[in-house]
């Protein structure tokens, strides 16, 4: 049987759980060029509700995808992160509170020469309790659907949480979905996610080498695959992604846009790629859907994400190479 055969009928009908265990209050500034020791002022200010698991579970709302989304939140920073947020997750956000202060991330647009520069905070640090409450929400919610581990770990958070939770939801009947980084990622692995969605810079440190070319990296996509992951997605930048499945291997070149921001990209990918597996699409349209949703959210400044329209009336002209690997 091929991977796309494994579709279930009721995949629509799964739950899908997002953890954000880090969420952040994102500010993004443009400005004409950063000059050391001296006061720059920004053309443009944005504010806008973010972490990785956030940004995940906003992008699958936009995309009609049902959810619940279990996060972390402390302090007044929690409260900003709250007023950013809105009704964006509508009723689907569940957060438990937490002493200390929601982080706060700033990236740099820089117009001359042309650089994007991002800080990210550590986060408040997660008591054990807060920790137990947080992990039975998001195990309860996924159950045997989908749950996405997502983003840093906060302070007071084991290296090993994300493997363990990937055994977890396996022993319950669930998929993982998988975007981590450094050790944290590295053990999750262990445990054969459902789909692993990195980058080129966090497969190389995983790899320990360089990954010169697509072929390459498809390569080694191939590698994870091949030790029991259904479907890795490798997001390359301007070059587009790579995906593996267990019968092929996939190239598709971002379109051209006007990058504002490549913040969120690749958890809009995420997405994309996550939201075309629950309509039962293949891997080429899992690709080719993940890029379009990806490649929208570039074109908007800070933090800001696709919108349905944009992916809706936006034809990108998007070609899939299939790989030999």
């Amino acid at each position: 049987m091929s991977t796309n055969d494994k579709n279930p009928s009721a995949a629509t009908t799964s739950p899908v759980a997002v953890l954000a265990l880090n969420p952040a209050v994102d500010i993004s500034y443009d400005i004409p060029q950063l000059l050391a020791d001296q006061k720059v002022r920004a053309d443009k200010t944005y504010y806008h509700p973010g972490g990785n698991g956030i940004n995940v579970a906003r992008a699958l709302t936009e995309l009609g995808v049902p959810l619940k989304c279990c996060s972390v939140l402390g302090g007044r920073g929690g409260e900003w992160f709250m007023r950013l947020l809105g009704d964006d997750l509508r009723e689907s956000h569940h957060c438990i509170e937490v002493d200390g202060e929601t982080r706060v991330n700033v990236t740099v647009q820089q117009k001359q020469p042309p650089s994007q520069y991002e800080v990210d905070s550590g986060g408040p640090f997660i008591p054990e309790a807060i920790l137990d409450q947080i992990i039975d929400c998001f195990l309860e919610n996924a159950a045997s659907g989908f749950a996405v581990l997502t983003g840093s770990t906060p302070p007071g958070v084991p290296d090993s949480t994300y493997a363990e939770l990937s055994e977890q939801i396996a022993a319950q009947g669930g998929k993982t979905i998988l975007d981590a980084h450094g050790k944290v990622l590295q053990l999750a692995l262990e445990t054969k996610p459902f789909l692993l969605r990195t980058n080129r810079y966090l497969l190389e440190h995983l790899n320990k080498q360089r990954l010169n070319s697509i072929e390459a990296v498809a390569q080694a996509a191939r590698d994870i695959q091949r030790k029991g992951t259904e479907y890795v997605c490798i997001s390359l930048g301007h070059d587009g992604a790579v995906m593996v499945d267990g019968d092929a291997s996939y190239h598709c070149r971002a379109p051209r846009v006007r990058v504002a921001s490549t913040v969120g990209c690749g958890d809009a990918l995420l997405a994309g790629v996550l939201s075309a597996w629950i309509q039962h699409q293949d891997t080429k349209e899992m690709l080719r859907f993940g890029i379009a949703c990806g490649s929208a959210t570039a074109s908007h400044p800070g933090t800001g994400l696709f919108t349905r329209e944009d992916i809706e009336n936006h034809d990108y002209e998007l070609e899939i190479t299939a790989l030999d690997i």
